[in-house]
C-alpha cells in the first residue's frame, strides 16, 4: 500500500498538472483570440483609410496609389493589399498585387465582413470587404487584405513561450507539492522519532507539541507506550523469577546426583537427563526473553563499561587456569541493547572461549561503519565449517567431553537477532582457534527471529 507521502505526491502532482494543463489551454485560447482581434482591428483601420482615400479620388481612382502612403502597398507581394471595384466592374488594385485580384470579388456585402481566403495568385490572406456608396452616389466594393503569415508566426511564438512558461510553472508547482507534503507530514515524522526517543527515557509525549489533528493520536500512543512498558517489564521480571526459581532446585538436584556418583553409584543417565532438562529450560527462557526485547526495548548500554567488568572477572578466572586473557576495547562504545542481554551474550562467549581455549583468550571491541564490532577469539580446536550452523542451533551440542548444555552460542545468537545484530563463527587469524564476530547496529533495527 502506498505511504501517505507517496499518496500526497501523486495526488498533488496530478492535480497540479491537470490545473496547469487546463489553465494553459484557456490562456492560449484567450491570447490567441486577442492576437486575432488586434490583427482584425488593424485590418479594419486600413480598410477605413482606403475608403477615405477613395472619397477624394472617386473621379480618378488611379490616384489612390498616391493617397495611400504605405510603401508596402507598392512592394510586389508584400503581404498587404487593397482593391476597389466600381459598379461598372472596373477594378483598381495596389501595386503589391501586380495586376492580380483578391478572391471573392463577386461578394457584395453592405456591412464590413472579415474572412480568411486562399488567393491562388498570392497566398493565404485575411480580407476585410464592404460595398459602400459615396456622397456622389457612386457605389464601390472596397477590399483590403493582409497575409496571415505574420499572424501564424505570432501564434507560433505564443505557443512556444507558453510551453516554456508551462514547463517552468510545472517545475515550481511540483516543487511546491513536495515542500507542502514535507511540511504537512513533518509532525508525523517528529511523532515517529519522539516515540522511539521517549520510550528509552520512559517519558510521555506532550499533546500540545503537535497539531490538533494529531493530538488524539498522541494520547492513544501515550496509553499504548505505558501499557507496553508494563507488559515488557512484567514479562522480563517473570522470566528472571522463573529462571531463579528453576536454577536453585536444579543445582541442588545436580549436587545430590554428583554426591551419589562419587559414592560409586551409576548416575550417568540421571545426569544426562538433568542436562537435557537444563538445556530445555535455558532455551525456553532465552526465547521468552527475546520475545520481550529487540525493537520494544530501545535501551542504550555502555559496552565499554561492561567489557571492563568482564575483563576483571574473566581475567581472574583465566589466571587460575593458567591462561592469558587480553582485552582491547575502545572507550565510550554505546550499543542499542539492554545491559543484561549484552552481558549475557559476552558472558556466554567468554565462558566458551575460556573453556575451549588452550592458553589464550582475546576480546576486541571496535567502532565500524556498519556498527560496533566485538570479536572473541581463542586458541582452542575451533569448530569445523560444516558444523558451525549446527553450533548456533538451539540444543545442539557438538562435543560432550566438557560440561555444559551446548546452548551458549545458540542463546547468544537468539538474543542478538532480537536486536537486529549478527553473529558469525570464523577461524581466528591471530590465535588459530575459534573467532566469534558480533556486529551490533548503531540504530535500532527490526529483528529477525527464528521460528520456534
Amino acid at each position: 500500500m502506498l505511504s501517505l507521502r507517496q499518496r500526497a505526491w501523486i495526488s498533488g502532482g496530478l492535480s497540479a498538472l491537470v490545473s496547469l494543463g487546463v489553465g494553459i489551454l484557456l490562456l492560449y485560447s484567450y491570447l490567441n483570440r486577442q492576437a486575432l482581434d488586434r490583427f482584425d482591428r488593424a485590418l479594419v483601420e486600413r480598410h477605413t483609410q482606403v475608403v477615405v482615400a477613395l472619397s477624394y479620388a472617386a473621379d480618378d481612382p488611379s490616384r489612390l496609389g498616391e493617397l495611400l502612403f504605405d510603401p508596402t502597398y507598392q512592394a510586389p507581394y508584400s503581404g498587404r493589399y487593397w482593391q476597389v471595384t466600381r459598379e461598372d466592374g472596373q477594378t483598381f488594385t495596389s501595386g503589391s498585387l501586380l495586376g492580380a485580384n483578391l478572391p471573392g470579388h463577386e461578394d457584395a456585402p453592405t456591412t464590413l465582413v472579415l474572412r480568411d481566403a486562399e488567393n491562388p495568385d498570392v497566398e493565404e490572406v485575411r480580407i476585410a470587404r464592404q460595398r459602400i456608396t459615396l456622397e456622389d452616389g457612386s457605389t464601390w466594393l472596397v477590399a483590403v487584405a493582409e497575409t496571415l503569415a505574420q499572424l501564424k508566426a505570432d501564434r507560433k511564438d505564443l505557443r512556444q513561450n507558453l510551453l516554456v512558461a508551462f514547463a517552468l510553472v510545472s517545475v515550481i508547482g511540483l516543487a511546491s507539492v513536495l515542500f507542502q507534503t514535507a511540511a504537512i507530514l513533518r509532525p508525523l515524522d517528529r511523532l515517529r522519532r519522539d516515540v522511539a526517543q521517549r520510550w528509552d527515557g520512559g517519558e510521555a509525549l506532550v499533546e500540545a507539541d503537535y497539531p490538533e489533528e494529531v493530538a488524539p493520536l498522541v494520547g492513544d500512543i501515550n496509553t499504548l507506550l505505558e501499557r507496553n512498558r508494563e507488559i515488557v517489564g512484567r514479562s522480563r521480571r517473570q522470566a528472571a523469577d522463573l529462571a531463579h526459581a528453576l536454577k536453585t532446585p536444579s543445582a541442588i538436584l545436580r549436587n545430590e546426583l554428583n554426591t551419589l556418583a562419587e559414592g560409586g553409584q551409576d548416575m550417568g543417565k540421571a545426569l544426562d537427563a538433568l542436562d537435557r532438562v537444563d538445556a530445555q529450560l535455558a532455551r525456553s527462557l532465552a526465547r521468552l526473553r527475546t520475545a520481550n526485547t529487540g525493537e520494544t526495548m530501545l535501551a542504550r548500554t555502555d559496552l565499554s563499561r561492561s567489557v571492563d567488568r568482564f575483563a576483571r572477572l574473566f581475567g581472574m578466572m583465566a589466571q587460575r587456569e593458567g591462561k592469558a586473557f587480553a582485552v582491547d576495547c575502545e572507550p565510550g562504545l554505546m550499543v542499542r541493547m539492554d545491559a543484561q542481554d549484552i552481558e549475557e551474550v559476552l558472558g556466554n562467549l567468554l565462558d566458551n572461549g575460556l573453556k575451549w581455549g588452550r592458553t589464550q583468550l582475546r576480546l576486541t571491541a571496535r567502532r565500524r561503519k556498519t556498527g560496533v564490532e566485538v570479536l572473541v577469539e581463542d586458541d582452542g580446536p575451533g569448530i569445523r565449517v560444516a558444523e558451525r550452523d549446527e553450533a548456533l542451533r538451539s540444543g545442539a551440542r557438538l562435543d560432550t567431553s566438557k560440561p555444559g548444555t551446548g546452548l551458549g552460542l545458540a542463546i547468544a545468537n537468539e538474543l542478538l537477532k532480537a536486536y537486529g545484530a549478527t553473529m558469525a563463527l570464523e577461524d581466528s587469524a591471530a590465535l588459530g582457534g575459534l573467532a566469534v564476530r558480533i556486529t551490533l547496529p548503531l540504530k535500532p533495527a527490526r529483528p529477525t527471529r527464528e521460528a520456534g
